[in-house]
């Protein structure tokens, strides 16, 4: 088969199945943490239940956000060398995305640190706009990874 080329060869096909098991991980707590912080923003600063969320908070970023989007980088590169799809419009774009939504995950740790100092910067009417970030970002890169329209 002509997808089992390059130097992963016949594990080509778990490399990504594993990359697409991990961006789920990490979709799953991207779609979570902005969902804890409006939770998080009712309560009142120093309360059992501040200190309760900031422990429920760190928890996701520790056990799911920060190794599943490690795991996604080293996994989707291998793909990306494996594949040679440097050159190609489709890869530029969804890259492009992947970075955005990187940084969006380190705007969620940085939040995350904010609330746990007792600082609101945010109303919960912002944090629920930007909880749509993540969904719209992951239906343009599934298009791109998938249908590669350029």
């Amino acid at each position: 088969m002509a997808e089992w080329t390059g130097f992963l060869g016949v594990t080509m096909l778990w490399v990504k199945a594993a990359h697409v098991i991990f961006v789920i991980f990490l979709m799953a707590g991207l779609f979570m943490m902005p969902r804890f912080f409006v939770y998080h923003h009712q309560c009142a600063v120093g309360s059992d239940e501040d200190r309760k969320w900031i422990e429920r908070e760190d928890r996701l970023r520790k056990i799911i956000l920060n190794p599943s989007l490690v795991i996604v980088w080293i996994l989707g590169l291998m793909l990306a060398f494996n594949g040679g799809y440097w050159s190609q419009g489709w890869f530029h774009a969804k890259l492009l995305l992947v970075l955005l939504l990187s940084g969006y995950h380190g705007w969620t740790i940085g939040y995350f640190k904010k609330l746990k100092r007792g600082e609101r910067p945010l109303s919960e009417k912002r944090l629920r706009m930007l909880n749509e970030v993540p969904g719209v970002a992951a239906a343009i890169i599934v298009i791109l990874a998938v249908v590669r329209p350029f």
